[in-house]
């Protein structure tokens, strides 16, 4: 959502005028909403909310539980209740069940078509990745420019094992993801790494076609003053993580670091969708009384959890595939110039970004000697000063949302003058 947010806030001012066709909000489902974020979409911009037809107003009255989180994160171990729902869901609703608001949305298109509104081009962005075949319906039938930005791989995405597809439907949702992947003018995706995960699939696809645009960080959001604990090195985590993350190693060297140094008083803190998987983590590592908790925030507050941490901790979930994993909070992390732990690959994409920018390097799953010695690296630089801010890095400005707007819009005018010719 922040991706395309940011986008929009930018385009106009770069002579890109967007048009918004989304869902109206009081009938979406969607496990959380930040309702701040609003303001952020310019007043001249054209927004139009649609009806959408969804089955999870369904789910939640079967199973009496909230709508899933991306790859199930709220749900910790499935009951017998939820591993049916997923059967329906990775077999009934292909590519997912967000496919009901296709047709409110073409229909929304085709008003504005008959109005007389005229396009340079169509954007559509996934997961859900249903919202794909949107712009290939549209291409089909118009033969309007289509860039389809792809935040996640689609058939390779890491929870599709949880879905229990039958071979049936895997093929069709392959069949899916090559009518995009073939069918787009470009195709955008966030590493380098998904780009050659595609690529590997479908070799013959044209050179150029596929864009590496990454997240990024919006500067306006980091205009606080950084403000790091000087009582305690406390490290943060915001966003989603499950027990997939597998940082029980480096909450045990969080511990072990904690006894060495015990005139550096460590702590931990977790905000955003934290699953009993991690949380019973913390408790065998006998961090519980050093660990808060702190449930969803607007996007501005959790901003400013970064900005009062000593340290900040992701994770890359250990799964398939995972090297081309690079979370759009890997970029917000390097704009509040902390130090990053990252439990994570060596060597993939978040490793590679770490390493430019001066900010950390991925600690392998496995390697706790790696993990403690980063971790007492950080109390000896935590006793002399508690401020361990890095320095601005050039290498991090290139990660601006304003100037990946920049790059879209020249993708955008690129495609003009190429129909023009």
């Amino acid at each position: 959502m922040q991706r395309c947010l940011k986008w929009v806030k930018y385009l106009p001012g770069l002579g890109v005028e967007p048009t918004v066709i989304t869902v109206d909000a009081d009938q979406a489902t969607y496990p959380v909403r930040d309702e701040s974020l609003l303001h952020e979409v310019p007043p001249g911009v054209r927004v139009i909310r649609t009806a959408t037809l969804e089955p999870f107003g369904s789910y939640q009255k079967l199973t009496g539980r909230a709508v899933p989180h991306g790859g199930f994160a709220n749900e910790g171990r499935p009951s017998l209740t939820q591993q049916a729902m997923r059967f329906v869901r990775g077999n009934l609703f292909i590519p997912d069940p967000r496919r009901g608001w296709n047709a409110y949305a073409l229909a929304a298109v085709e008003k504005l078509l008959t109005q007389g509104s005229t396009f340079d081009a169509v954007l559509t962005s996934s997961p859900p990745h249903s919202t794909q075949l949107i712009g290939l319906a549209l291409q089909k039938k118009h033969g309007l420019r289509w860039l389809a930005d792809l935040r996640d791989p689609w058939t390779d995405i890491y929870y599709t094992k949880d879905l229990h597809r039958t071979a049936a439907a895997a093929w069709l949702d392959a069949r899916y993801e090559s009518q995009v992947l073939r069918g787009a003018d470009n195709v955008l995706v966030t590493s380098p790494e998904t780009e050659r995960l595609f690529r590997r699939k479908l070799p013959d696809l044209a050179k150029g076609k596929i864009v590496v645009l990454p997240n990024g960080y919006d500067e306006p959001d980091f205009c606080g003053e950084s403000a790091p604990p000087a009582d305690c090195l406390r490290i943060t985590h915001t966003g989603t993580i499950t027990a997939r993350y597998r940082i029980g190693h480096l909450l045990r060297a969080v511990a072990d670091c904690a006894r060495r140094y015990p005139a550096v008083p460590l702590r931990l803190r977790f905000v955003g969708q934290v699953d009993a998987g991690v949380r019973e983590q913390v408790e065998a590592a006998g961090l519980a009384g050093a660990t808060e908790f702190i449930p969803f925030v607007p996007h501005q507050e959790s901003v400013a959890y970064l900005l009062s941490s000593s340290a900040l901790l992701m994770g890359i979930p250990d799964v398939a595939l995972n090297k081309g994993i690079l979370p759009g909070k890997i970029f917000e992390y390097l704009a509040a110039r902390k130090p990053v732990l990252c439990v994570g690959p060596a060597g993939s994409d978040a490793d590679l970004v770490l390493r430019e920018t001066g900010a950390g390097l991925a600690l392998p799953y496995d390697d706790y000697e790696l993990m403690l010695s980063t971790l007492t690296g950080l109390a000896e630089r935590w006793q002399r000063d508690p401020d361990l801010d890095l320095p601005a890095s050039p290498a991090v400005a290139r990660y601006s949302r304003r100037g990946q707007a920049a790059q879209l819009a020249e993708l955008i005018r690129a495609g003009q003058a190429t129909r023009r010719g």
